[in-house]
């Protein structure tokens, strides 16, 4: 691929290694070469490679003693941390595969995915196990049975790694309301690793960040291609990575030299000043449309990739220049090594160049398939129609998308109503299904729309049933019982009836744009009384991109988050001369209460002036 090119270096070691090992081997390698090189730092935590060596194969040892080997998955539900990804190779020494959980889902949607991943054992520790189901699987404590692990051999475990087998399994949203277990196979996770390695020439001395949430599969490409090139990876706490003035010191303070960030934040990140010697060389991002291209001047390169988890975190990649062409957004790059990617028409026969098509993907990133879903494999997972005679396949993406003349490719849509939203790929179906569950709650749908600032959120248009007072309030909390924090709408329009067309189907393109007259909210509006309380009414409505907001209404009831939160900051020091933290904005996140704050504040330099 010539999308990024510009950083590919000539690497004997990782081309000559790449071509006999896998994973596990890879990092073993640079603990026995490199033994008191930093491996994994946090906070709290740094990991040498002898020591991440020892614990991950300690661990192994004691799943394999458990039975763990080839194709058996293992549950691993713990934060964000060292300790994670030690689990993580611990469990691909093994010879199993991990299935990352996060600790932050509901109880019952992380009940779903052990059950529906079959896995024989959950690792985890106290505090988390105690929110877990028990349904069948032995649960390893890593700490309290810390003393129990640390007594079985530090050595490799026994067992040769074959390209077949599977080394992770992660859940994406499904379209039939229950979340669905992607397949990884070793061989498609080797083939990520050897194209990283040799595009950005990744070297013992990088320090890459890790920020994505354990679920999403960019924290894939996030461990294992730095671990396998004797790099350190570094985590940041959960403040840090959603904020990206925190996030932009950070990496400076960290000297971060690779980073992937989520293309909400990365669009920022593209915009602010840097300092010219700073760390940080490549600043990859993805996993939701680009729209703004880099700054001129910034001293790092950015790299916009696209790659449905089914076909192993990255399918197509490429760098984004300064003002490359500002009548488009910026494309989505080109294949990266060993993938193939066919435009098709519903035929299955190739568009010209220049033509909207389907995107298909081949080649050997695909995963082996859906856990236990046969009848989804045979929809997304067709026989390649260009090579009938051997066992290829193709994965049907629902995404649109077409060619360029210079063969870059041209992100252009869904083709049906799934959606991202930052960084997640969301079927609103899932969404859709736990609120008609609500009993106030008649028919739903949910829609991704552009905030103020371009940004998607999520927004929920529902129909009460007869009698019903919805609130915010029971809305959100419903919600949080049964989807993860960036599946619940950041706004609820209350509507008579959903529109619908001539088919008999939800006109979307009919739904009315979120109000002052149609949000769900808790509590009377309240009108702006001072001149302060007006100017903040003004400001919070052109950031939500929302008219006739009241001073009772919350920031974040009306589809604020951390992100705008930061610009609510600076808008306000801009106004009133005045500096709230983000703390406060959660504290106080009406106009009213904002305006006291901020009264409180001027009223304080005043008296300070005059003493």
């Amino acid at each position: 691929m010539s999308g990024a090119s510009s950083f590919r270096g000539a690497n004997d070691m990782h081309r000559d290694l790449l071509h006999y090992r896998f994973v596990p081997d890879l990092v073993s390698l640079h603990a026995r070469r490199t033994p008191e090189a930093l491996a994994l730092a946090s906070a709290t935590e740094l990991v040498s490679y002898r020591n991440l060596e020892e614990r991950a194969n300690q661990l192994a040892n004691y799943l394999q003693s458990l039975g763990v080997g080839p194709d058996v998955p293992v549950g691993v539900c713990l934060e964000r941390s060292p300790s994670m990804a030690m689990v993580a190779l611990a469990i691909l020494k093994a010879g199993g595969a991990y299935v990352p959980l996060d600790p932050g889902y509901p109880p019952e949607r992380l009940a779903f995915m052990l059950e529906d991943s079959q896995v024989p054992i959950l690792i985890t520790r106290e505090a988390l196990n105690q929110q877990l189901p028990r349904n069948g699987w032995k649960v390893v404590d890593i700490a309290e049975q810390a003393p129990e692990i640390a007594k079985q051999s530090a050595a490799t475990p026994e067992g040769a790694i074959s390209g077949a087998q599977l080394a992770y399994v992660i859940f994406t949203s499904g379209s039939d309301g229950h979340p669905k277990g992607v397949q990884i196979t070793h061989a498609a996770l080797l083939n990520l690793v050897q194209w990283h390695l040799r595009t950005f020439d990744i070297a013992p001395a990088d320090r890459a960040s890790q920020l994505a949430s354990v679920s999403f599969d960019a924290a894939v490409w996030e461990l294992w291609p730095y671990l396998t090139a004797g790099s350190s990876v570094h985590f940041c706490d959960e403040t840090t990575r959603l904020n990206h003035e925190s996030l932009q010191e950070w990496l400076l303070t960290e000297r971060i030299s690779i980073s992937f960030v989520p293309t909400t934040l990365a669009e920022y990140l593209m915009t602010m000043e840097w300092p010219s010697g700073c760390a940080l060389r490549v600043l990859l991002t993805g996993a939701d449309t680009l729209h703004r291209y880099p700054a001129p001047g910034l001293p790092f390169a950015v790299v916009n990739n696209y790659g449905p988890t089914e076909c192993t975190v990255v399918a197509t990649s490429g760098e984004v220049l300064p003002n490359d062409h500002p009548d488009r957004k910026p494309t989505i790059g080109r294949p990266i090594d060993n993938v193939q990617i066919h435009i098709l028409d519903d035929d299955l026969r190739p568009v010209p160049s220049g033509q909207i098509g389907e995107v298909y993907i081949g080649g050997a990133g695909l995963a082996r398939g859906y856990r236990n879903r046969p009848d989804l494999d045979r929809e997304k997972f067709i026989p390649n129609p260009f090579n009938m005679a051997s066992n290829e396949r193709l994965y049907r993406t629902g995404d649109l998308g077409r060619y360029l003349a210079d063969g870059q490719i041209a992100f252009v849509g869904r083709i049906d109503s799934q959606i991202k939203v930052r960084g997640y790929r969301i079927e609103p179906n899932e969404i859709i299904s736990v609120l008609s569950q609500h009993p106030g709650v008649q028919a739903s749908v949910v829609v991704a729309r552009d905030d103020a600032a371009g940004n998607k959120q999520l927004v929920a248009y529902v129909v009460p049933t007869r009698g019903a007072q919805l609130s915010y309030a029971s809305l959100v909390l419903f919600a949080r019982e049964y989807l993860p924090d960036y599946m619940v709408p950041g706004l609820f329009v209350q509507l008579d009836s959903l529109p619908v067309n001539s088919n008999g189907k939800v006109d979307r393109a009919s739904l009315p744009t979120p109000d002052a007259t149609n949000i769900v909210g808790d509590q009377g509006r309240g009108r702006p009384q001072t001149a302060i309380e007006k100017r903040i009414v003004r400001i919070l409505g052109d950031l939500l991109g929302i008219e006739g907001i009241g001073t009772n209404d919350n920031f974040f009831f009306l589809g604020g988050h951390s992100l705008l939160g930061t610009q609510l900051i600076a808008r306000l020091r801009d106004a009133f001369g005045v500096e709230l933290s983000l703390r406060r904005v959660f504290d106080s996140p009406t106009a009213a209460e904002l305006a006291a704050e901020i009264e409180t504040l001027l009223a304080s330099e005043t008296r300070a002036s005059a003493d």
